[in-house]
Order: structure tokens, then C-alpha cells, then sequence
């Protein structure tokens, strides 16, 4: 299954996908209704206080134009990234999402930190490198195409540019890789495995 380029279950994929996207516009009209004081939830980096940041952050926005930037990549990357199925997805989000969260509150620059780009940045990384973790041909060529679309995007993982939040890109992508080579690390020893009939 981690060799698949397709999900094993494409509808269920693209519900599963599209709802969250969903519910990031619908939590971006909330913040909105409230006046954008949902985006003190963030990350401050190194308050103590508020390290639940960490788990609320990817949901918030800075405006609608915030969220749509994200909506499109998360949607594409997100779907090559439920090739081997939603449990695998989720599992891979789940790291993606905490990498970039721990990362950012332990290294970001001053400010509130916030947006699901660091997410998305780890969904880049893991689909450009999970072909080589489980020696996929079809994955790796799938992996060529993607860069030739985002590749350009990586250098967002630089401080290059005021205003955003680079480290939770640096840390999701990082987030992306080690994903990638658990999978890679599951499939050895799921082969590795006799398989006894009896």
C-alpha cells in the first residue's frame, strides 16, 4: 500500500481532504464574525503559557486571502499524500503538524505565528522524498512532477522575507522527511516479516 500513487479509497480521500480544507474556510468566517481574535491562538514562541498554540495554529488565518493561498496546495498535496491510504495520512499529518508547531514555538521570531502553510511545506517534502524511502518508481516520478509545480515554493523555508512565518515552513517541511522515511522504515519491516500459511 505505500507504493500506491492512487488512494486505495479515492472518494474517501477527497472527503477527507476537502472536508478540512472546508473547515478552514469555515473557521476563517468565524475569526472574521469575531473580529480576528481568534488568531491570538497561535503560536508565541517560547511562552510557556500558550503552547497550545501549537495545536490550533495550522486552523487560523491572517484573512481570507491568508486561507485561499493555502487552500489549493494543501488540497493538491494533501490528496498525493493519502496514496497509501487515510490511516497513513492522518498518521503523516499528525507528525507534519507537530514538527512544524513544536519547531516554530521553540525557534520562531517574535510574534504570533499561524496559517497551514507549515503543513503544507511537510506535505511538499514527504511526496518529493517518499518515492526513495520505499523505492517507488511510479511515486519518484510523481515526486518530479510535483517539484516542477511547487519546487520553487521551497525557498520559503528561508528567512527571506518579512512578515512570514519561515520557520514553520523549515520545521513542517523537516516534519515531511521523517515522515517519509517512517514509512519508508514500516515498509522494510513489514517485508522483512515470514509469512507462515497454515
Amino acid at each position: 500500500m505505500a507504493k500506491r500513487i492512487i488512494p486505495p479509497n479515492p472518494l474517501q480521500a477527497l472527503l477527507l481532504v476537502s472536508g478540512f480544507v472546508a473547515l478552514l474556510f469555515a473557521i476563517e468566517a468565524v475569526d472574521t464574525a469575531l473580529g480576528h481574535t481568534l488568531d491570538l491562538h497561535g503560536i508565541w514562541p517560547r511562552e510557556i503559557d500558550e503552547w497550545d498554540g501549537i495545536l490550533w495554529a495550522p486552523l487560523l488565518h491572517a484573512g481570507w486571502d491568508h486561507v485561499t493561498a493555502n487552500a489549493v496546495p494543501f488540497l493538491v498535496l494533501g490528496l498525493l499524500t493519502t496514496a497509501g491510504g487515510t490511516g497513513q495520512f492522518l498518521g503523516v499529518t499528525a507528525i507534519i503538524w507537530l514538527f512544524s508547531g513544536v519547531g516554530t514555538f521553540l525557534i520562531g521570531q517574535p510574534g504570533v505565528h499561524l496559517g497551514a502553510s507549515g503543513v503544507v511545506f511537510g506535505f511538499l517534502t514527504f511526496v518529493l522524498v517518499r518515492g526513495l524511502f520505499v523505492r517507488s518508481l511510479p511515486q519518484i516520478l510523481i515526486a518530479v512532477v510535483v517539484f516542477g509545480v511547487y519546487g520553487s515554493v521551497l525557498w520559503g523555508v528561508l528567512p527571506n522575507q518579512t512578515g512570514v512565518s519561515w520557520e514553520g515552513h523549515l520545521c513542517g517541511a523537516v516534519g515531511g522527511v521523517v515522515a517519509a522515511w517512517l514509512v519508508g522504515r514500516s515498509l522494510k519491516q513489514a517485508t522483512r516479516r515470514p509469512v507462515l500459511p497454515g
